[in-house]
C-alpha cells in the first residue's frame, strides 16, 4: 500500500481487547464492539473479514469460557489465552503480535474509552495517519487525587524527556507498519504508551470524555498505577540516575559548608553543644544513600531481567477463525 495524502484501499481491522477477570463486563463489551464493527463493515469502511481479538490474561473467573463461547457464535470473534497472568501491557502486546490486519485498534474491555472514536480513527488512517491516539480531554469523572497524581506523572515524564502523549492510555490505532515497528522493540520492560511515540510515522489524536465503568472492578488501583509509573520512568529514561549524581553533588556541597561552619566556630572558641546536628546529618546522609541505592537497584533489576531473554508471554490456547487473513 502506498501512502500519499489518502489511502484508497479499504483496510482490514482487528480490535484487540486485553481481558482480566472481565466476566461481568464481557457481554456488554462484545455487543458494543460487535455493533461498531458491523456498522463499519456495512459502510464499507473496513473489510468484512475484520474481527475482535480478546486476550485473556490468566483470568480467575469465567472470562475465557465466555470468549470461547463467543467465538462459536460469532465469526468475527477470536480469542487468545495466556498461560498465566502477565499484566495488562504484556497481554496487550500478546494480542497485537497475533493481529494480521492492515489496522489494529487496542481498547480496554471496560469500554470506558469512547468506541464512537473508532470510526474517526479509521477515517484518519484513510487520510494517511499511521498512529491515532485516543486522548482524554475531560478527567472530571476521576477523583481529585487521581487527577492530581495523573497530571503530576505526565509533567514529571515530560521533564525527564519522555515523549509521551498526555492523558493517553492504550486506546489507539496502529497501521500495519507502525505495529511492526512497535513489535521490533524486544525489551522485557515495555511501557507501550511511551514506546509508541518513538516508532514515529504520521500520527494524530482523537479527543473524548471517558465514561464510568459499566461493570466489574478497576484493574488499576493506586498500587498498580504506581508500579506502571515506575515502569514507564525506568524503562524510558536514565534521568533518575542523573538526578542521583546531582543529589550527591549537592549533599557533598552542603557537607562542605557544614564543615567550614564547624571549623570557624571551633577557631573562635565556640563549643558546639549536643549531638543533634550529628544525628541529623547521619540520618540524612543514610537516607540519601538508601534512596540512591534503591533507584540504582531498580535499573540493575531491569538489566537482570533483560539479559535473561525470557519470553514475554506463552499462549496456552487460541480460538476463532483465521482462514481468510
Amino acid at each position: 500500500m502506498t501512502i500519499d495524502n489518502f489511502r484508497k484501499e479499504i483496510p482490514s481491522l482487528a480490535i484487540v481487547v486485553p481481558c482480566y477477570n472481565e466476566s461481568e463486563a464481557f457481554s456488554y463489551c462484545l455487543s458494543q464492539l460487535g455493533e461498531c464493527l458491523s456498522d463499519l463493515i456495512k459502510k464499507k469502511k473496513i473489510q468484512p473479514q475484520s474481527y475482535i481479538l480478546f486476550v485473556d490474561d490468566g483470568s480467575r473467573d469465567d472470562t475465557w469460557t465466555q470468549i470461547k463461547a463467543a467465538t462459536q457464535k460469532c465469526s468475527f470473534v477470536r480469542g487468545v489465552k495466556l498461560s498465566r497472568n502477565r499484566g495488562h501491557q504484556i497481554a496487550l502486546m500478546a494480542g497485537l503480535s497475533r493481529a494480521d490486519t492492515d489496522v489494529t485498534i487496542s481498547i480496554d474491555a471496560d469500554l470506558q474509552d469512547d468506541i464512537r472514536c473508532i470510526p474517526i480513527m479509521v477515517e484518519k488512517y484513510s487520510q494517511g495517519m499511521d498512529i491515532v491516539y485516543g486522548v482524554r480531554n475531560d478527567r472530571s469523572s476521576d477523583s481529585l487525587f487521581k487527577r492530581m497524581t495523573a497530571n503530576g506523572f505526565y509533567w514529571l515524564m515530560a521533564k525527564m524527556g519522555v515523549q509521551q502523549v498526555a492523558n493517553h492510555a492504550d486506546f489507539r490505532l496502529l497501521s500495519r507498519r507502525a505495529l511492526q515497528g512497535l513489535l521490533a522493540y524486544k525489551e522485557q520492560n515495555l511501557y507501550i504508551r511511551g514506546v509508541v511515540p518513538l516508532v514515529g510515522y504520521p500520527s494524530d489524536k482523537v479527543f473524548y470524555s471517558r465514561s464510568s465503568r459499566i461493570a466489574g472492578e478497576s484493574k488499576y488501583p493506586f498500587r498498580k498505577m504506581l508500579a506502571l509509573a515506575m515502569e514507564g520512568i525506568t524503562s524510558l529514561t536514565v534521568a533518575p540516575l542523573r538526578l542521583i549524581s546531582v543529589l550527591g553533588f549537592l549533599t557533598c556541597f552542603l557537607s562542605l559548608l557544614g564543615s567550614i561552619y564547624v571549623v570557624v566556630r571551633k577557631y573562635f572558641g565556640e563549643a558546639i553543644e549536643g549531638w543533634a546536628s550529628v544525628e541529623i546529618s547521619i540520618f540524612f546522609l543514610g537516607g540519601v544513600q538508601l534512596l540512591c541505592l534503591g533507584v540504582i537497584g531498580e535499573y540493575i533489576g531491569k538489566i537482570y531481567m533483560e539479559v535473561k531473554k525470557r519470553p514475554k508471554f506463552l499462549i496456552q490456547e487460541e480460538v476463532g477463525s483465521s482462514d481468510s487473513l
